[in-house]
């Protein structure tokens, strides 16, 4: 028997106060739709089948990459009409599940258990025991223990609503049953809609068993309604990703403050302090340490980097040993060869540097290639752009470039050469030569300051 998924992810999400739909906002640097893709895609599935109504363009000029199957709901009336959208795209023999595009957090092996629980009946539903159940729609179970029906919050009566075992959505179905069974789902509730729950009904009168699998941690099955929730579950998201990381070999000085809004490939003996943001696809070596505030995306870090504090470093690479910040900004397009320092208030930006080499001051450095052991004074400026056009410095091997130094791209510093602190370089200058460009010095005996009149 196949599987086929449905992710349901119509609904606008007014609770947000957004243009956008509610599926679109970020966890972790994903749109909640895309955990949930995530998760689902990790399955053995035939396909996964999305139903979106409310800003569809946006969410599918967003999510263009993902692989499913656009399915529209043209009028959101509710979560049997949805599925119902759905379903003739998919084969009567496979099982359906079905999933929640608000709901990010839930994991492969609780569906696999789902999936595994639908058995013979082909009929199982995910619930929860939780303190709360405020908002949830009830499990009414008989005398025996078998469940007999959902009722929602809105419909349910008072000992009802003292039920503690709640209904999460997340159902394996088989997909011939549950076409029949939409085509009779009534609208006469509270909200005039077509609940996919009442299905339960329907098929504990066909004499269908209906299978029950709790999750692993009720946070799987919390949604998403407004952005106080959203903001909860962030907190939740990063704790669970801190803890794996420890696990294995990573030391995070606070996981509270640790934020990884990506996919992060790391070694072991790696420490990270306070605030440090990950974004992007990273791959960090072994021995790194990455100091308080630092923001790093889309980047290969190589083994014991320090990168001390307040730093951003974006879709480059650093190589080994480097030692980068505090408060330097490594820009996109920058790979940084082993043993490279990089100091306070640097500025790198599409260039390579090579082994051994110094930037340690207060220097921007744009659309430039520099060689092996050479040093860059503090102060230094690759003037790189001239109003129009991006130019290119070349500066070789073993050059010493004093303080206070303006390179006019496009130019040239060939290996061995000096430049002398305070100097402008317009032109090429060749192997071991000294470049110097100061106005003389003057000097006036006794001079005497002006004072306020």
């Amino acid at each position: 028997m196949s599987l086929s998924i449905i992710i349901l992810a119509a609904g606008q999400g007014t609770r947000m106060y957004s243009d956008k739909p509610k599926v679109l906002h970020q966890l972790a640097g994903k749109s909640l739709l895309e955990h949930v893709h995530h998760t689902a895609s990790m399955l053995e599935t035939r396909g996964i089948h999305v139903v979106y109504g409310y800003g569809g363009d946006q969410l599918i000029e967003d999510l263009s990459h993902l692989a499913v199957d656009w399915v529209e709901q043209h009028e959101q009336l509710g979560t049997g009409h949805a599925v119902k959208q759905a379903l003739p795209n998919i084969p009567d023999k496979d099982l359906v599940l079905v999933l929640y595009g608000d709901v990010p957090l839930i994991t492969v092996d609780t569906l696999t258990e789902l999936i595994e629980a639908a058995g013979k009946s082909k009929f199982s539903l995910l619930t929860s025991l939780v303190d709360e159940p405020g908002g949830y729609g009830r499990i009414v179970r008989d005398d025996n223990n078998e469940v007999v029906r959902i009722v929602e919050e809105k419909d349910a009566t008072n000992d009802e609503k003292k039920i503690c075992e709640i209904n999460t959505g997340m159902m394996a179905v088989n997909s011939k049953a549950l076409k029949q069974w939409v085509e009779k789902l009534e609208s006469d509730n509270v909200q005039n809609e077509y609940y996919l729950t009442d299905v339960i009904n329907m098929a504990v009168k066909e004499g269908l068993k209906i299978n029950t699998v709790q999750p692993h941690s009720v946070v799987e099955i919390r949604g998403v309604n407004d952005r106080a929730q959203l903001s909860e579950m962030e907190r939740y998201y990063q704790l669970i990703q801190a803890h794996q990381l420890m696990r294995r070999g990573i030391t995070i000085m606070d996981p509270v403050r640790f934020d990884l809004r990506g996919d992060l490939e790391i070694d072991s003996d790696c420490v990270i302090d306070i605030n440090v943001i990950l974004e992007g696809r990273l791959k960090i070596g072994r021995g790194v340490h990455i100091g308080a505030n630092c923001i790093i995306k889309d980047s290969v870090i190589d083994d014991d980097v320090v990168i001390l504090p307040n730093s951003v470093i974006e879709n480059s690479v650093i190589g080994k040993s480097c030692r980068i910040g505090p408060f330097a900004r490594i820009r996109p397009e920058s790979v940084l060869n082993e043993n490279v320092h990089v100091g306070n208030f640097v500025e790198i930006k599409k260039s390579i540097i090579g082994n051994k080499s110094k930037i340690n001051h207060l220097s921007y450095i744009g659309d430039s290639e520099i060689g092996t052991e050479t040093n860059i004074g503090a102060g230094t400026i690759t003037c790189n752009y001239d109003g129009a056009n991006k130019h290119k410095t070349i500066i070789g091997d073993n050059v010493f470039v004093g303080s206070d130094v303006q390179l006019v791209a496009p130019v040239s510093v060939s290996s061995g050469a000096t430049i002398a602190a305070g100097t402008t370089i317009t032109k090429d200058v060749a192997e071991n030569e000294l470049a110097i460009s100061r106005t003389p010095q003057k000097s006036v005996p006794d001079w005497k300051r002006p004072e306020k009149k």
